[in-house]
């Protein structure tokens, strides 16, 4: 009883410290002596800096002489402009400016002609790759492979390195519950604990094991907070979210990116309850100082300080400067504001200089961490991107990773794999060949290859006998004169058709919302047409998000999600197609029947009239009138080729106290011929608490690998911190109750078993 009851106190006081517990960090600790010399050159530079010098190191550009269209153009500066800053001290680093030689240049201005010689630090979206295009991180989700993300995420750190960048706006944590926010492909999906894995692994491949290494790069898991829940799924708007709400999913994702070592912050764009995100001192310095200590500093989103003055909090641009300082905005990016109005601010007494020196102190820490201070040249002297020799290594991850990343949804009569010989292929769509929209939002830099596209891969791997025949039949959002009959009479000759539809690249991604997420009518026309001459349809989805089928699409003998896969995306396609990879996918997002469930998620509340399973009709119920409330293709959902059964859940007790363990051993089976990789999901859900619980909550996964006719036993441990939420006074309880357990290959099915939690 004394175990369980000191168990008990180190449970609550771990949760009371932030709800989650603490992921390895990635960086070794500092040696002392060292971080002593460190500190103490941080503060000399500090106590002669003017505050000119200090706003300036609290300001971020993007490159000069550059438009930038589907940005606002504030603090749009010239060549000659930025030569002058960097010569005053007047900014701390630029974003997104490609090539060695600028870089090069403008450092050793910093470094050798201005009055403190500090470094400059060159930051950029570094989001799914840098030279090699990896799937999107939506995409790359659907791997449930945290460690497949660590190592792309650290080849995309080597490589955007040696163009001399070491910061990344990335990882996008938010969580996205609306398939219309467009930005939903950059993050993990609707999941807060699928989002924490991939979170802290992601900050782990960018930073490496020392942030001081030559290949390690400053992560930003962005956009603090919440900016997910943006209503309506509109791009930068209000998100009007419980505090519950907002610590029990939205916030659990930064925790673990911080506690995985990440040193910079983004704040969002959006307000949360009337309170922008970038002036919101409860959000900056309550949760992120207060409650999780973190050391390193916030930067805005582009604009997003200046961009209080339009969602009507600050009166102007100075105000605006204030507002998003004092509340924790450390770094101004692009609007210029601190260095206009900081200097101005402190002399006035409405910024204290302790607070500015506060701000400072953090960026030149995270440049001491990064190596800036000793070694301010490193890694800008090499060859230029576009002259350096693809890495073969990088080329190959890159296939694995699409391949892993790929979802089969459906497979009617085991109508895949296709088989390589004697089988005529008619490949239909406007995605069936050029490459330009496989990439998917983010790819800027020089040096990329173009995509293996999918009517490429499909021939690669067919040899020179393939027959596949061709047939655009649309655009993507508009008809293609004659499109329909040249794409069925291609039907019409061929065996089976494989169908290449869905978004473009300009459909998903940051201000790409839709309010309709089903296919554009051109494409839904052709499948139509495709369909009606009877011949089989393997349906492959580009796509940005979770989507609402329908019609011939729907109703396709196969359907393979392919999201935005890269540069590999022809030849992952191919291995999937062809039987040469058995698809391992799991959906991180679910797909709802209709654009009108959404926002959908798995992990909802029940309400006081739940709607009756097999009883759709009854009135009075939580239901709609023209749906079921299902959805079309659940969180966790993904077949392969073969199938895989559930057997038996045993736990190891049925009741268990605050201190114990519950061990959870589950029995699957490979029924199938081939090897089956499975991904093995624990959900829980109590039945009655203080605050209402969802109906389900993911708690823990395993991919395994199975054997054909082989079962295999996977193993989960749950403790009490497990079961705890956010109670009453906004503070992480477990609580005593009753307990429903899931081991499911997805968050609609699965073995259900139920057990108690005691107080002993």
């Amino acid at each position: 009883m004394h175990v369980r009851k000191a168990a008990l106190a180190a449970l609550l006081l771990s949760l009371s410290s932030g709800f989650l517990p603490p992921a390895s960090a990635a960086s070794v600790p500092d040696d002392p002596a060292a971080s002593a010399a460190a500190d103490a050159r941080i503060e000399s530079l500090i106590a002669r800096m003017t505050v000119e010098e200090k706003a300036g190191q609290l300001s971020l550009y993007g490159p000069a002489d550059i438009d930038t269209p589907n940005n606002p153009q504030a603090g749009w500066r010239n060549g000659q402009q930025e030569t002058a800053d960097v010569r005053a001290g007047r900014l701390t680093g630029l974003f997104n400016n490609a090539g060695l030689e600028g870089k090069r240049r403008l450092q050793q201005i910093a470094v050798r002609e201005s009055r403190l010689g500090i470094p400059l630090i060159f930051g950029a979206d570094v989001i799914h790759g840098f030279r090699t295009i990896f799937p999107m991180p939506l995409a790359e989700a659907s791997s449930w492979e945290p460690a497949l993300a660590e190592r792309t995420t650290r080849a995309a750190a080597v490589e955007a390195t040696a163009d001399g960048f070491r910061w990344t706006f990335a990882p996008m944590v938010d969580i996205a519950r609306d398939a219309r926010w467009g930005r939903g492909l950059e993050g993990v999906g609707e999941d807060p604990y699928l989002a924490r894995q991939f979170a802290a692994a992601r900050v782990r491949g960018f930073q490496g094991s020392n942030l001081s290494n030559a290949d390690s790069m400053l992560a930003t898991p962005k956009h603090f907070a919440a900016y997910g829940a943006a209503e309506g799924g509109l791009d930068y708007n209000s998100s009007d979210i419980s505090e519950r709400t907002l610590r029990e999913v939205y916030l659990p994702p930064f925790r673990a990116a911080i506690d995985a070592g990440a040193l910079s912050v983004m704040s969002g764009f959006n307000e949360i309850a009337g309170i922008p995100s970038t002036a919101n001192p409860a959000l900056l310095t309550g949760v992120l100082r207060d409650e999780w200590k973190f050391k390193g500093f916030v930067v805005s989103d582009f604009t997003a300080d200046e961009e209080l003055i339009e969602h009507g909090y600050a009166a102007n641009g100075r105000e605006a400067a204030k507002m998003a300082f004092m509340a924790g905005t450390d770094v101004s990016m692009q609007s210029g504001l601190y260095m206009r109005h900081l200097p101005d601010l402190v002399a006035s007494g409405e910024v204290p200089m302790a607070r500015l020196d506060e701000a400072v102190r953090r960026v030149l820490h995270v440049k001491q961490k990064l190596g800036l201070f000793d070694d301010p040249f490193r890694n800008l002297d090499g060859p230029p991107a576009a002259q350096r020799a693809e890495n073969p290594e990088f080329i190959a991850l890159a296939r694995e990773d699409a391949r892993r990343s790929i979802v089969m949804l459906k497979n009617e009569a085991k109508l895949l794999p296709l088989p390589k010989a004697g089988t005529k292929i008619a490949l239909i769509g406007p995605f069936s060949e050029g490459t330009k929209d496989l990439m998917g939002s983010w790819s800027l830099f020089p040096g990329q290859s173009a995509p293996v596209g999918i009517d490429e891969g499909l021939r690669a791997a067919l040899g020179p006998d393939s027959y596949v025949t061709i047939a655009r039949g649309s655009n993507v959002e508009s008809p293609l004169p004659g499109g329909i009959e040249a794409a069925v009479a291609a039907a019409r000759d061929a065996d089976v058709v494989v169908l290449a539809i869905g978004e473009s690249q300009k459909m998903s991604g940051e201000s790409r919302s839709r309010s309709d997420i089903g296919l554009p009518q051109p494409q839904q026309d052709l499948a139509e047409a495709v369909a009606a001459t009877g011949k089989p349809v393997v349906v492959l989805l580009s796509n940005g998000r979770a989507m609402a089928l329908k019609g011939a699409v729907r109703n396709a003998r196969a359907i393979l999600v392919t999201w935005f896969l890269g540069v590999q995306t022809g030849h992952a396609i191919a291995d999937v197609v062809f039987g040469d990879f058995n698809p391992s996918g799991r959906l991180p997002v679910s797909f709802p029947q209709t654009a009108g469930q959404v926002p959908y998620y798995y992990a909802h509340k029940r309400t006081g009239r739940p709607s009756p399973e097999g009883a759709p009709g009854t009135s009075f119920k939580t239901r709609y009138v023209d749906a079921t409330n299902e959805a079309l293709y659940p969180f966790g959902f993904g077949i392969g080729y073969a199938p895989v059964r559930y057997d038996s859940v045993e736990l190891s007790e049925d009741r268990m106290g605050m201190g114990d363990t519950l061990r959870v051993r589950a029995t699957v089976t490979n029924t199938g011929m081939r090897e089956a990789e499975e991904v093995v999901q624990l959900y829980l859900s109590e039945r009655a608490a203080s605050v209402t619980r969802p109906v389900r909550e993911l708690k823990g996964f395993q991919k395994v690998r199975i054997e054909p006719g082989a079962s295999k036993v996977v193993e989960f441990t749950l403790a009490a911190s497990d079961m705890a939420f956010i109670g009453r006074d906004m503070k992480p309880v477990v609580e005593p109750g009753e307990f429903d357990l899931w081991v499911a290959p997805s968050a609609a099915s699965g073995i259900r078993k139920r057990f108690v939690l005691t107080r002993e």
